[in-house]
């Protein structure tokens, strides 16, 4: 399996087994996903500039291997250098991980991406709400998910 596969099966797990866990290992939340990557300086810079994740310290010894970044209080993003081959069976309908948006953002995000020329895929999913996919410079896809619309 994957590692794009793995931090899926996790975090869906996590979310699950926090809201309705009766046994097992006690998961109180979800702590953060390490991103294996190729180049460190590009993808701190995508995950900094383009994304907005706000950077965290690192030890000195490990800031020629490592970056971390905050998603949310409690919640962070590693990047982990070292990948030697390309991220493979990562796409939108298969490896991908998802962060939430603010409802009815999708079009001054979709007007952010154009302007940074990031390539995007926009759809909207069966219950109203926007889903922006985008690809980070290693291949990992990222869903920009708005909540259900009520």
């Amino acid at each position: 399996m994957n590692l794009s596969k793995c931090i899926l099966v996790i975090l869906l797990g996590i979310s699950v087994n926090s809201f309705a866990q009766s046994s097992g290992i006690p998961i109180q939340s979800y702590n953060h996903v390490g991103l294996y990557v190729k180049d460190l300086q590009a993808s701190a810079k995508f995950y900094r500039e383009i994304v907005g994740l706000q950077p965290l310290n690192v030890p000195d010894n490990l800031l020629a291997i490592r970056r971390w970044f905050q998603i949310a209080p409690g919640q962070e993003l590693h990047l982990l250098k070292g990948r030697q081959e390309p991220v493979t069976n990562n796409d939108k309908n298969g490896g991908h991980f998802s962060w939430t948006i603010p409802a009815k953002s999708a079009d001054s995000i979709e007007a952010y991406l154009k302007e940074k020329g990031v390539a995007y895929h926009r759809q909207q999913r069966f219950d109203g709400a926007f889903q922006i996919y985008i690809t980070d410079p290693d291949g990992y896809v990222i869903e920009l998910n708005e909540p259900k619309v009520q």
